[in-house]
C-alpha cells in the first residue's frame, strides 16, 4: 500500500499535528495529507508559548540528561529523542531559515524572539506540501472499517481515511476524547502539571515581585521536592521551582484538591545546626548592628525583613540581643519555612496536562497504536509531559516527526 495513494487524516492543528503533517508530506509525496483542527485558530498554542516569543526547545543534547525532565514518558522517550532530538529540532529549523538563539538558561527561541516565525515557518511549510487544512472541525466518532477509517465531525461531515494520526492536544477533561476510548484505548485521567501555588491570606503576598534563588521545595508528609528560582506573587509564588514541583507532583496535588503544606528552604541548607553556628558567629561578628539593617545572607532585603518578622524578632534588635530562643526561630524559619497552599492558577493559554493515551498502546519506534492498526499518535494526547523550559514542545516535534516518517508505509 506504501506506493498507492493514501488519505491521512491528521487530528489537531497545533504542534505535533502541523510537525507530523508536514513530516508525512515530505516522506510520501503520493499521499493527501489533511489537518482536521476543531477551533477555528492553528497553532495557538505556538502563538503564545514563552509569552509570545516561542520557546521552541531546550539546549540539552545529552539525551540521559534530557528525558530526566520528563515525569512522564523518560523510558519511552529515550529511544525516540536518539532519532530526533533537540539537535535535530536546530537543524529542521535552520534549513526552513528559521534560526534558533539559547538564552542561559538553556531556552531556545527564534533569533527574531517572535512565535510568529514559527507559525508562518509551519504554514508555509503545509502550504509547499500542499498539505490540507480543515478548521472548526471538531472530531465527535472515529470507527474502522475493514481497511478505512470512518471519521464523523460535529457538523455532520463524514470522511474516510486510509490512516489517522491524532495530535489533539491536552485536555483537562478525558471525556473530550470519548470517541478515542471506544477505540479500544486506554486514556489516563488528565489533571494540570504546570501550574502555580496559591496561598490566601499569607503577608508574604505582600513581597511580590520578589525573586529568590535558588530555594528547595518539598511537600509536607511526601518525598516530592524540587529546586530552582522562585517568585513571589500577589496570589503566592510562582517560578521555576514551583512549576517543576507542580509537574512531578501533578497526580498526588490532585488527589490533594490542591490543599497541601509547602516548605521553603530559603538558603538550600537543611542543615539546622550548621545554620544556627552561623546565625550564632553573626551574633559576635555584628553585635552593635541592627539584624533589620542588612542581610547577611543571599536574600532580597524585603525578604529579609519578613523573615526576622515572622520569627518574631523587632525591628529595633541588635544582633548582641538575639536570644538563642529567637536564633531557633531563625534557622527553622530560614530552612523550614511553611505555607498553606490552597489552590491552584494555571496558565490558561499554556495549559500543560498530565494524561492522555496510556503509554503502554503505543510502539514508541513508529507511535503506532498496538491496540487499532493505522492509529498513530503524537504530542500531548499522549500520558507524556515535561518540565517547562521547552521540553514539551521537544516532545512534540519528536513524536511528530516519528509518527509522520511512519504513517505513510
Amino acid at each position: 500500500m506504501e506506493n498507492e495513494k493514501q488519505e491521512i487524516a491528521v487530528i489537531g492543528g497545533g504542534a505535533a499535528g502541523f510537525f507530523a503533517a508536514i513530516t508525512c508530506a515530505e516522506n510520501f509525496p503520493g499521499h493527501v495529507v489533511t489537518i482536521y483542527e476543531k477551533g477555528n485558530k492553528l497553532l495557538s498554542k505556538v502563538r503564545v508559548s514563552g509569552g509570545g516569543r516561542c520557546n521552541v526547545t531546550h539546549a540539552c543534547f545529552d539525551i540521559k540528561q534530557l528525558v530526566g525532565y520528563y515525569p512522564r514518558g523518560e523510558k519511552q522517550l529515550i529511544n525516540a529523542f536518539s532519532r530526533f532530538g533537540p539537535a535535530d529540532t536546530v537543524k529542521w529549523f535552520e534549513e526552513r531559515g528559521v534560526e534558533l538563539t539559547t538564552e542561559d538558561d538553556g531556552r531556545m527561541f527564534p533569533v527574531t524572539n517572535r512565535s510568529e516565525t514559527i507559525v508562518n515557518c509551519f504554514l508555509l511549510e503545509a502550504e509547499r506540501l500542499k498539505v490540507r487544512i480543515v478548521t472548526g472541525a471538531e472530531l465527535i466518532a472515529l470507527s474502522k472499517r475493514e481497511e478505512k477509517f470512518e471519521l464523523i465531525f460535529q457538523s455532520g461531515t463524514h470522511v474516510t481515511a486510509d490512516k489517522i494520526l491524532i495530535a489533539a492536544g491536552g485536555h483537562p477533561k478525558s471525556e473530550h476524547l470519548q470517541w478515542l476510548r471506544e477505540t479500544g484505548h486506554e486514556l489516563v485521567s488528565s489533571v494540570p502539571s504546570l501550574f502555580t501555588f496559591n496561598i490566601p491570606g499569607n503577608k508574604i503576598t505582600g513581597l511580590m515581585g520578589v525573586s529568590v534563588s535558588p530555594v528547595a521545595l518539598k511537600i509536607e508528609g511526601t518525598k516530592m521536592q524540587s529546586e530552582g528560582p522562585l517568585l513571589i506573587t500577589h496570589w503566592g509564588m510562582s517560578g521555576p521551582a514551583v512549576l517543576k514541583m507542580s509537574s512531578v507532583a501533578a497526580r498526588l496535588l490532585a488527589e490533594k484538591n490542591y490543599e497541601f503544606k509547602l516548605v521553603v528552604s530559603w538558603l538550600m541548607n537543611d542543615h539546622a545546626d550548621d545554620l544556627y553556628n552561623e546565625i550564632s558567629s553573626l551574633k559576635n561578628e555584628s553585635s552593635s548592628k541592627l539584624m533589620h539593617a542588612q542581610c547577611p545572607f543571599d536574600l532580597p532585603k524585603r525578604l529579609w525583613n519578613f523573615m526576622l518578622q515572622k520569627a518574631g524578632i523587632a525591628e529595633t534588635l541588635r544582633w548582641a540581643d538575639l536570644s538563642k530562643e529567637q536564633m531557633k526561630k531563625l534557622t527553622e524559619t530560614l530552612i523550614h519555612d511553611g505555607y498553606d497552599v490552597r489552590g491552584k492558577t494555571t496558565f490558561k493559554d499554556e495549559f500543560v496536562t498530565c494524561g492522555g493515551v496510556s503509554l503502554n498502546d503505543v510502539d514508541f519506534r513508529t507511535m503506532e497504536s498496538k491496540k487499532c492498526k493505522g492509529i498513530y499518535f503524537a504530542g500531548e494526547v499522549l500520558d507524556v509531559d515535561a518540565l517547562t523550559g521547552g521540553f514539551n514542545f521537544q516532545a512534540a516535534w519528536t513524536t511528530g516527526y516519528l509518527a509522520g516518517s511512519n504513517i505513510g508505509q
